[in-house]
């Protein structure tokens, strides 16, 4: 199973979880919302062959934690993996666009100078703004949407553009969430949780969850499972493999 995107670091018991996925086998990509929250993150899946921890910068933090551009870039090299960054349109955030906007961009020009990184990017609401960003960014590495939720028109942009998306239960859940993922390549789509942020029927959810987006993928594409889970693997090896280590 692939957890493409979780906050191992902020589950109740981070270690428990994090050994947990390793008792699974789990391939787990952990993000992070700070890069102060790297080393600490990253201590949690020292001796995890299948956990990767990527460096991140959350949009809904960029106003707080602008300061910390600098120790993104010092901590760059040390991973492939970026995320959580992006922008989120929420109106409750609407004072910290501009800052937002000016991170997002910064961080892409930084993937950019060091030969390019895979990101898992959020977009909540700021669809058009994220596309505008990474087309104006272009070469700094493998985009990953994670959790879209824009328009069909900008979801075909994105599919155009050669991004890739990630799913999870809670996404897969809803209609209109199944009905965008219908319409995505087969071959860049991978699994995710999103937890403990993401919910399904009023509880968290765990990396080990996305077997439930597994079996709604196989439903969507009229697969089995196992064809499913080996699309995804597929899938997870031809991501991997367009950053160099």
């Amino acid at each position: 199973m692939i957890d493409l995107h979780a906050h191992l670091d902020l589950y109740p018991d981070p270690a428990t979880t994090t050994q947990e996925c390793v008792r699974r086998n789990l391939f787990v990509l952990s993000v992070t919302t700070t890069p102060s929250a790297w080393s600490g993150t990253a201590a949690l899946a020292k001796s995890a062959t299948r956990i990767r921890t990527a460096i991140g910068l959350h949009p809904q933090l960029a106003q707080e934690r602008q300061s910390e551009l600098g120790l993104f870039q010092d901590l760059l090299p040390r991973s492939k993996y970026v995320g959580e960054i992006g922008l989120d349109g929420g109106p409750e955030l609407k004072s910290t666009w501009d800052t937002q906007c000016r991170v997002f961009e910064e961080i892409l020009r930084m993937c950019k100078a060091v030969g390019g990184r895979i990101m898992t990017i959020h977009s909540r609401r700021a669809a058009t703004p994220v596309l505008d960003a990474l087309a104006a960014g272009d070469g700094a590495g493998a985009a990953v949407l994670h959790w879209f939720s824009g328009t069909r028109r900008e979801l075909q942009r994105a599919v155009d553009g050669g991004y890739w998306f990630s799913v999870g239960p809670a996404m897969l859940a809803g209609e209109r969430g199944r009905t965008l993922t219908a319409n995505m390549p087969k071959d860049r789509i991978l699994t995710e949780s999103d937890g403990p942020f993401a919910q399904t029927e009023g509880r968290s959810l765990y990396p080990w969850d996305v077997v439930e987006a597994e079996r709604a993928l196989a439903q969507i594409w009229n697969v089995t499972e196992d064809e499913a889970r080996d699309q995804l693997m597929q899938n997870l090896r031809a991501l991997t493999s367009i950053i160099p280590q």
